[in-house]
């Protein structure tokens, strides 16, 4: 039996561990190529399975409740969603050293959604505010989603990438925006589904137009301002003003945004921004534009 990684915050993860452990708990998929998929994110290995499936393994521990939370909620969302959302097949167990479950989703063909395609377009602003708009509307149902993170349970992280930056953006106005998404009014209804991850990297394209949205580990139930972070990732001024109005969120909800906007900025800048040039190009753009409202 292999013990790759058993015992690890970050168990080693290659083809031949998702081929095992892909051949010896559905065999129904043992003939099926495999394909590693490179990039991936930052919280899976991702493997294509012939033609139609994905295989994911969680890198770290923050993500290994991602596969039964998909399996069970993203099949009763995705009839009310207006984009495509990925199709849960199967959920793998913890097997062959490998800690965590794991999980055989549906292939969503497409490309990830980059400003240079999309940041400037009314169209796909449209698009992204009509998503949030049918997922904050649907009803909450029972069932386990976990807890929503606020704001100001990342005030302490957040001063501290203000400082450690402080030579590359502005530390007065992080800090003046930062305190005035603290100081403002919260979330004053009841909680609704928010996506928690709502940014480019999430975001499918065909032919030059949104066709899904992937990654709904931080789905959850709360404050949906958290969505609003796509308008600073994705969204030049004039698309980011087409989409806040076709959203119709006030001027409160929007300030909580610009904070989610910059506290994750900040926090992928400060952890990948010295060895990944596309993630600090991306982050930079992120910080500025949430600064910028």
């Amino acid at each position: 039996m292999s013990l790759r990684g058993a015992g690890t915050d970050r168990p080693y993860i290659d083809s031949a561990l998702v081929r095992d452990l892909v051949d010896s708990q559905f065999p129904q998929w043992s003939g099926l190529p495999l394909t590693l998929v490179d990039p991936a994110g930052s919280d899976h290995v991702i493997h294509r399975l012939g033609d139609e499936l994905t295989v994911r393994l969680p890198r770290h521990p923050g993500a290994i409740g991602q596969a039964r939370k998909e399996q069970y909620w993203l099949p009763r969302l995705a009839p009310r969603l207006p984009l495509a959302v990925p199709v849960p097949v199967a959920v793998g167990e913890p097997a062959l050293g490998y800690p965590w479950p794991w999980a055989v989703t549906r292939w969503l063909d497409g490309e990830v959604a980059t400003v240079e395609r999309l940041g400037d377009s009314t169209e796909a602003a449209g698009e992204l505010a009509a998503f949030l708009r049918a997922l904050w509307g649907v009803e909450p149902g029972e069932g386990e989603t976990g807890r929503a993170e606020t704001l100001a349970e990342r005030d302490g992280s957040t001063r501290e990438a203000i400082a450690a930056v402080a030579g590359v953006f502005d530390a007065s106005a992080m800090t003046e925006l930062w305190d005035a998404a603290l100081a403002g009014p919260g979330h004053a209804g009841p909680p609704v589904w928010f996506h928690g991850d709502f940014h480019t990297g999430n975001l499918l394209t065909v032919d030059g137009r949104l066709s899904a949205v992937i990654d709904f580990g931080n789905l959850g139930l709360g404050d949906p301002s958290v969505d609003l972070m796509v308008a600073f990732t994705l969204l030049s001024p004039d698309a980011r003003a087409v989409f806040r109005a076709a959203l119709g969120v006030d001027e409160a909800a929007w300030l909580r945004g610009r904070g989610w906007a910059l506290t994750t900025g900040l926090s992928a800048y400060t952890a990948y921004a010295a060895t990944s040039p596309r993630v600090a190009e991306q982050t930079t753009r992120q910080i500025r534009a949430a600064l910028a409202g």
